[in-house]
């Protein structure tokens, strides 16, 4: 059921990563990579801006956020990484985070980058037909989706260390005030 969509190709112009200065930095921090790297863009997704880099048999994402961004909180890479970092522990099924880099001085901003988990991405357009997904497939995949969100949900954030992150006091009246 992956379409096209959800495959990396051809960087958009203007939003190229410099290959040299990123995997001089990635064998800092990751000294078993030789190079070169291969990197290709995911087209679609909000906000940030997600690679694909391989070198040799190893696939890693890189996020960053967008070319010109203005917000800093709606793109903070730390937090991100940081989220996944605490997660990964307690929820293996998350990404496991390789690396963050603050130093903008690197690609052009911070960014970070993870392990590649493959899948389905699950999306409203194009809408699965029944060729695509049969209906017990479908059921099955609707209870999977439940299933792993009441497992997300009942994970202890303490024992995760992200109990500091937002402001859970009160976050119902918040969002209806």
């Amino acid at each position: 059921m992956p379409t096209d969509v959800d495959r990396p190709r051809a960087v958009r112009p203007g939003e190229e990563v410099d290959g040299d200065a990123l995997l001089a930095y990635l064998r800092t921090v990751r000294p078993e990579l030789t190079g070169p790297l291969e990197i290709r863009q995911f087209p679609s997704g909000y906000s940030n801006l997600t690679y694909a880099v391989s070198s040799g048999t190893q696939e890693f994402v890189l996020r960053r956020p967008p070319f010109g961004a203005a917000v800093k909180s709606a793109h903070d890479m730390g937090r991100e990484y940081r989220v996944l970092a605490g997660l990964h522990p307690v929820y293996p099924k998350a990404p496991r985070p390789l690396a963050y880099c603050d130093d903008p001085a690197v690609i052009g901003a911070p960014f970070y980058v993870m392990e590649r988990v493959t899948g389905v991405i699950l999306r409203a357009q194009p809408a699965p037909t029944p060729a695509d997904l049969p209906p017990a497939s479908a059921r099955r995949l609707g209870l999977a989706v439940v299933d792993e969100l009441a497992a997300i949900h009942a994970l202890d954030v303490d024992a995760a260390g992200l109990a500091d992150l937002g402001r859970p006091a009160g976050y119902i009246a918040r969002q209806i005030d």
